[in-house]
Protein backbone atom coordinates (compact mmCIF):
# COMPACT_ATOMS: atom_id res chain seq x y z
CA UNK A 1 0.00 0.00 0.00
CA UNK A 2 2.86 2.33 0.85
CA UNK A 3 4.47 1.79 -2.55
CA UNK A 4 1.21 2.46 -4.37
CA UNK A 5 0.79 5.81 -2.62
CA UNK A 6 4.41 6.68 -3.38
CA UNK A 7 3.86 5.82 -7.04
CA UNK A 8 0.63 7.85 -7.22
CA UNK A 9 2.37 10.81 -5.64
CA UNK A 10 5.21 10.52 -8.14
CA UNK A 11 2.76 10.35 -11.05
CA UNK A 12 0.92 13.43 -9.75
CA UNK A 13 4.16 15.39 -9.44
CA UNK A 14 5.20 14.36 -12.96
CA UNK A 15 1.80 15.37 -14.36
CA UNK A 16 2.02 18.79 -12.70
CA UNK A 17 5.58 19.28 -13.98
CA UNK A 18 4.73 18.36 -17.56
CA UNK A 19 1.60 20.53 -17.50
CA UNK A 20 3.64 23.54 -16.37
CA UNK A 21 6.37 22.69 -18.88
CA UNK A 22 3.82 22.60 -21.70
CA UNK A 23 2.42 25.93 -20.47
CA UNK A 24 5.91 27.42 -20.63
CA UNK A 25 6.50 26.10 -24.15
CA UNK A 26 3.16 27.42 -25.40
CA UNK A 27 3.66 30.92 -23.97
CA UNK A 28 7.00 32.03 -25.36
CA UNK A 29 5.60 35.12 -27.04
CA UNK A 30 7.26 38.37 -26.11
CA UNK A 31 5.06 40.51 -23.97
CA UNK A 32 5.42 44.12 -22.89
CA UNK A 33 5.05 45.17 -19.26
CA UNK A 34 4.50 48.92 -19.02
CA UNK A 35 5.82 50.64 -15.91
CA UNK A 36 5.47 54.25 -14.81
CA UNK A 37 7.10 57.14 -16.72
CA UNK A 38 7.16 55.27 -20.03
CA UNK A 39 9.45 52.47 -18.87
CA UNK A 40 8.84 49.10 -20.49
CA UNK A 41 10.03 45.57 -19.97
CA UNK A 42 10.00 43.14 -22.91
CA UNK A 43 10.10 39.52 -21.79
CA UNK A 44 8.59 36.14 -22.57
CA UNK A 45 5.16 35.68 -21.02
CA UNK A 46 6.40 32.78 -18.90
CA UNK A 47 8.89 35.06 -17.16
CA UNK A 48 6.19 37.65 -16.52
CA UNK A 49 3.90 35.02 -14.97
CA UNK A 50 6.79 33.57 -12.94
CA UNK A 51 7.73 37.06 -11.73
CA UNK A 52 4.15 37.85 -10.70
CA UNK A 53 3.93 34.53 -8.84
CA UNK A 54 7.26 35.16 -7.08
CA UNK A 55 6.22 38.66 -6.01
CA UNK A 56 2.96 37.21 -4.65
CA UNK A 57 4.84 34.60 -2.64
CA UNK A 58 7.20 37.23 -1.19
CA UNK A 59 4.29 39.52 -0.22
CA UNK A 60 2.48 36.56 1.38
CA UNK A 61 5.53 35.51 3.39
CA UNK A 62 6.20 39.07 4.55
CA UNK A 63 2.55 39.45 5.52
CA UNK A 64 2.64 36.28 7.63
CA UNK A 65 6.04 36.94 9.24
CA UNK A 66 4.80 39.09 12.19
CA UNK A 67 2.15 36.50 13.11
CA UNK A 68 4.70 33.70 12.85
CA UNK A 69 7.21 35.57 15.05
CA UNK A 70 4.56 36.19 17.72
CA UNK A 71 3.53 32.56 17.57
CA UNK A 72 7.15 31.37 17.96
CA UNK A 73 7.76 33.77 20.83
CA UNK A 74 4.61 32.61 22.64
CA UNK A 75 5.63 28.98 22.13
CA UNK A 76 9.03 29.58 23.73
CA UNK A 77 7.68 31.32 26.83
CA UNK A 78 7.06 28.95 29.72
CA UNK A 79 3.43 28.53 30.68
CA UNK A 80 2.63 29.86 34.12
CA UNK A 81 -0.41 28.54 35.94
CA UNK A 82 -3.11 31.11 36.66
CA UNK A 83 -3.03 32.56 40.17
CA UNK A 84 -5.29 30.89 42.69
CA UNK A 85 -8.32 33.05 43.39
CA UNK A 86 -10.94 32.68 46.04
CA UNK A 87 -14.45 31.97 44.84
CA UNK A 88 -16.90 34.67 45.81
CA UNK A 89 -19.39 33.72 48.46
CA UNK A 90 -22.92 33.78 47.18
CA UNK A 91 -26.12 31.85 47.02
CA UNK A 92 -25.77 28.34 45.68
CA UNK A 93 -28.20 26.64 43.37
CA UNK A 94 -29.36 23.13 43.05
CA UNK A 95 -27.74 21.21 40.22
CA UNK A 96 -29.69 21.57 37.00
CA UNK A 97 -31.67 24.58 38.21
CA UNK A 98 -32.11 27.56 35.92
CA UNK A 99 -30.54 30.73 37.29
CA UNK A 100 -32.82 33.66 38.07
CA UNK A 101 -30.85 35.90 35.66
CA UNK A 102 -28.79 34.55 32.79
CA UNK A 103 -26.29 36.95 31.31
CA UNK A 104 -25.91 36.66 27.56
CA UNK A 105 -28.14 35.67 24.73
Amino acid sequence: MKHILWLLRLILKAAIFFTLFAFALNNQHVTTVNFFFGNQWLAPMVLVVLGAFSIGVVVGVLGMAPWWWRHQRAKQEPETPPPATATPAGPTQAPGATPAYADGI
